[in-house]
């Protein structure tokens, strides 16, 4: 095909891979490409695949379909997690013209300078090397608006969780340094960014670096040089296993005027029994304690919680553990999600099958519960006069910020408020699950 002059890129899965494909996207336009919008039609199409949502086949293969009708000559590449676990399959699928695994996917302008699609009826090409080769960290950030973008710090794990693909799709821990971190940061200031959360496959391993992977810092060390960035309004971690969120972390936060009092912490289960079947390198009293020191130095703070019910194993009474160990906790909200057998792991070997069926109704009865806590969370904060940062985010004539601590605040769109952070007052709670606030002070 004459070589392709448009490309449009579409991110399946977490922030992790939507700071990655923004990266590749940038490297496309420095190539000289015109990044433009998935339904325009574009000679290339990347498409970045997720492991760990569920029926990742299917996902691909629709997005592929997609791609091929706005324009059935399209060449389509197709990177991520799910390309480095299945590389021969996906590039089975009609209509896809390469396959790049997670050591090749940073360098697919070069890999692929040709553009040459396959033959009719042949599969795409495959470059997957195996995924003990990708040793090197690749910096990577989001970029959509100036408001808030999501920048990568860290890569890979070497945790062994038996539910999940991840160090299989994505390779061994490592990061960057400090110092190359905090660069970016600075450069990211420079362009107007206000909101930075830090992205990582195990953020709080943060620290091993080079090709041996040496222990070089660590997170707490990184928290406390990003606070000294003055550029940037607010950070957020985004997400930390409760084993790694120190001490040292929590007190940098905590004393922090940039680094928000929001943490999202994942548990999995409450059932000390299930944490040990599913690996998991803490019990529920070390999570426990990690809420009640959060507290103790942040009282306001949100804390997010991840939950997989429906664990091989997990019984009816394991499960009343989990409902009850989150219900007595000082939470603000949980992202719940039904066990999902994933291939090569070992959680589908174990005995104790639980029914769909169940899976299905233990996870409607907790996100019932993290609706109760989000509203109980929302309205302890009544009446509180609280910093907003406004995002470029309008529905029927509203928009949308968050105070620091991660309430959603929604009030009468004014184009002037895009970007903007400007203190009011919490008024109202909507059915919706959303804050409403009045206007008391200026913009800040």
């Amino acid at each position: 095909m004459p070589t392709p002059q448009s490309v449009a890129l579409y991110t399946l899965g977490c922030k992790l891979n939507f700071s990655e494909t923004s990266a590749i996207g940038r490297q496309f336009e420095e190539k000289g490409f015109a990044k433009v919008p998935f339904e325009a039609g574009a000679d290339l199409y990347v498409i970045n695949t997720c492991s760990v949502t569920d029926h990742a086949d299917r996902k691909c293969r629709k997005v592929v379909q997609q791609a091929l009708k706005h324009n059935p000559d399209a060449f389509v590449a197709i990177v991520g997690c799910y390309a480095q676990l299945k590389p021969q399959e996906i590039a089975t699928i009609p209509g896809v013209s390469a396959v790049l695994g997670a050591s090749e996917k940073f360098q697919l302008v070069d890999i692929l300078a040709d553009f040459k699609k396959p033959a009719p009826g042949q599969p795409g090409a495959v470059h997957a090397s195996p995924i003990s080769e990708a040793t090197e960290f690749v910096a990577a950030h989001s970029f959509g608006d100036r408001t808030r973008t999501f920048l990568k710090v860290q890569d890979g794990c070497d945790y062994s969780c038996s539910f999940c693909t991840i160090p299989l799709a994505r390779g061994g821990s490592r990061s960057g340094s400090v110092a190359s971190v905090v660069v970016r940061a600075e450069e990211l200031a420079a362009t107007g960014v206000q909101e930075i959360v830090l992205t990582g496959v195990n953020l709080g391993d943060f620290g091993l670096q080079g090709p041996e992977r040496e222990r070089l810092e660590d997170f707490t060390q990184l928290v406390q040089a990003l606070d000294e960035v003055t550029g940037i309004r607010r950070f957020r971690i985004s997400s930390c296993e409760p084993n790694l969120l120190t001490d040292g972390v929590l007190e940098t936060v905590a004393a922090s005027a940039r680094f928000m009092p929001h943490f999202h912490i994942p548990l999995q289960s409450g059932s000390d029994k299930i944490l040990g079947l599913m690996r998991r390198r803490y019990r529920r009293a070390l999570y426990a304690g990690r809420v009640a020191r959060i507290k103790e130095l942040m009282p306001h703070a949100c804390i997010g919680v991840d939950v997989i019910v429906g664990f091989p194993g997990e019984t009816d009474a394991d499960f009343l553990d989990t409902y009850n160990f989150l219900n007595e906790l000082p939470i603000s909200y949980l992202h719940v999600f039904p066990y999902s057998e994933r291939p090569d792991t070992l959680a589908p070997t174990l005995p104790g099958r639980v029914p769909d069926r169940v899976r299905h109704e233990r996870t409607t009865q907790l996100r019932s519960l993290s609706e109760k806590k989000k509203r109980f969370f929302y309205e302890q904060h009544l009446g509180l006069e609280t910093e907003v940062l406004f995002e470029d985010d309008v529905t029927d004539g509203r928009m949308e910020g968050f105070t620091p601590n991660y309430i959603r605040v929604a009030v009468k769109y004014d184009p002037l408020l895009i970007g903007e952070r400007k203190t009011l007052r919490l008024t109202a709670v909507t059915p919706q699950g959303l804050m409403e606030a009045e206007e008391i002070g200026i913009f800040v």
